[in-house]
């Protein structure tokens, strides 16, 4: 299962919206098959593990087929796998966990054991679950798991007085930064960071097919029209009164205007997500200011921080989140760190909310 592990990960930034997973089919412990789930519309894993078994000439009847997730027994974008490892006479299935699917859910590893196929499930299933926490979170909330990142000093602080940010952390932090954004189906951010900064927020130096999809909430729809991160690929813009001449401008250029208004004339963040959901997000990475920072923390709409620290000290300058203050220290926000890491010369601090669905 480990090894199924390392081939889910190598699908990292390719199976969107479907979850990652792999497939490694044994024979009296030798590997004699192995692959991970395409494209979308594309070969599931446990049918390129087959096709791999059979291009080095090996019968899979009877075998093992180790999946990091229970084989699909739908028709979506393509046929069930749990039908393909039937006819194809596995004699045994072991998965890391159960679908969250309600369109499976349990149905594969029945349909597998109803025809004769020893099945069992929740081998390394929380490391199964870690590479699709997105998926998880979208299949059981209706919502995309949310990953704010930020970069600072050790003092908190994300840049000077005056705005300057770049840059406080080192290359190998950038670097991974980017790695967690390609991971992402869509990058939120706000209009305060692209008025600012005017920045691409794109997936650079990292080997990927699929950008995602850039976010932009700009409650009164101020983005420029030639601002950078309008470039390339289309971007939804998120606004919450209309303006119906940049709106029309926007969309000539291939972008997408959605309205999402609260009842303060801001953008209603909590219904955001929701429709993120919709559009079959996974995993929603946030790179913005304190504002939308603090925002997003407020409305419950984040599940975990993503900080990067430097050994460095600023003093005064622009902070992590723009909370009010407390009058209360019972009324903090309670969160746990999850992975603490060097990276470079920084550290990198993995902190989740003690309250998301995980």
């Amino acid at each position: 299962m480990a090894l199924a592990l390392e081939w889910a990960a190598r699908g990292m930034y390719i199976t969107a919206p479907n979850p990652r997973i792999g497939c490694v089919i044994v024979r009296d412990g030798v590997v004699i098959g192995a692959g991970h789930t395409q494209p979308a519309g594309q070969a599931h894993a446990e049918i390129q593990a087959m096709r791999d078994a059979q291009a080095r000439g090996n019968d899979v009847r009877g075998a093992t087929a180790y999946v990091t997730l229970e084989p699909c027994s739908h028709h979506g974008r393509t046929p069930p796998c749990s039908n393909a490892l039937v006819q194809a006479g596995l004699g045994r299935v072991v998965a890391a966990m159960v679908d969250p699917n309600p369109l499976v859910a349990g149905r594969g590893l029945a349909q597998l054991e109803a025809a004769g196929i020893a099945v069992s499930a929740g081998v390394l299933a929380e490391q199964a679950h870690e590479l699709n926490i997105g998926f998880f979170s979208r299949m059981r909330r209706g919502l995309p798991w949310v990953r704010l990142k930020v970069a600072a000093s050790l003092d908190g602080a994300t840049a000077l007085e005056n705005g300057e940010s770049q840059w406080i952390t080192g290359p190998e932090a950038r670097a991974d930064g980017h790695a967690w954004r390609a991971r992402a189906s869509a990058i939120v951010t706000g209009i305060g960071t692209v008025k600012a900064d005017d920045p691409q927020l794109n997936v650079r130096g990292i080997d990927t097919p699929l950008q995602p999809r850039r976010v932009i909430v700009d409650s009164r729809l101020e983005i420029g029209l030639d601002a950078r991160i309008l470039q390339g690929e289309p971007c939804w813009i998120v606004a919450a009164a209309p303006h119906p001449g940049k709106e029309a401008a926007l969309r000539a250029a291939g972008h997408e205007v959605i309205q999402l208004p609260n009842r303060s004339g801001k953008v209603d963040l909590p219904a955001l997500m929701r429709e993120l959901g919709r559009r079959e997000i996974n995993e929603v990475h946030v790179e913005a200011g304190s504002k939308l920072n603090a925002s997003l923390v407020r409305e419950g709409c984040v599940d975990e921080l993503l900080v990067y620290l430097a050994p460095s000290l600023i003093g005064p300058g622009q902070g992590m989140f723009a909370l009010p203050p407390l009058a209360r220290l019972a009324d903090q926000r309670a969160l746990r760190f999850h992975d603490v890491a060097r990276v470079g010369a920084d550290l990198r601090i993995l902190a989740r909310f003690t309250n998301p669905e995980e």
